[in-house]
């Protein structure tokens, strides 16, 4: 019987190929790369690679995000967000670096944020307590 090394049990990347269109919610431990359409959550413990082609219609948590084709959502990165020159966000950005190549399309708000993982952009509203109380602290 073989034994399987620690290596040999790494997830397989997952790719939803050019004229695939998938709806829903996808999550898992290993990297994705999106060449057709995707609709819903993404959350990766891996990379997320949007190429060319691709378009997302999501929020996206993951380790790193690469966008050559296009993303209308939120992301959230433990790492890096890279918009290449063909990419497109359209969406706020939360995690500890951004890069953005010339031609690149940004439409949204970042939060840069040191640290081992970036908050979710997605903030309750604050109550009228809430807000009262933060008020009182900061004027005493």
């Amino acid at each position: 019987m073989l034994k399987e090394s620690k290596k040999s049990q790494r997830p397989t990347d997952t790719l939803i190929g050019q004229g695939a269109e998938f709806e829903g919610r996808m999550e898992g431990q290993a990297n994705l790369r999106i060449e057709g359409q995707f609709k819903g959550e993404i959350v990766a413990a891996g990379d997320v690679i949007i190429g060319e082609k691709g378009v997302a219609h999501s929020n996206i948590s993951a380790q790193n995000v690469i966008i050559a084709g296009k993303v209308i959502g939120d992301i959230a990165t433990k790492g890096k967000l890279i918009l290449l020159t063909t990419g497109q966000l359209c969406g706020n950005y939360s995690g500890p670096s951004l890069i953005i190549h010339e031609g690149a399309d940004f439409n949204g708000s970042s939060q840069m944020e040191k640290g081992p993982a970036a908050a979710p952009l997605h903030k309750e509203p604050e109550t009228t307590n809430e807000k009262s109380a933060k008020n009182k602290k900061q004027a005493g």
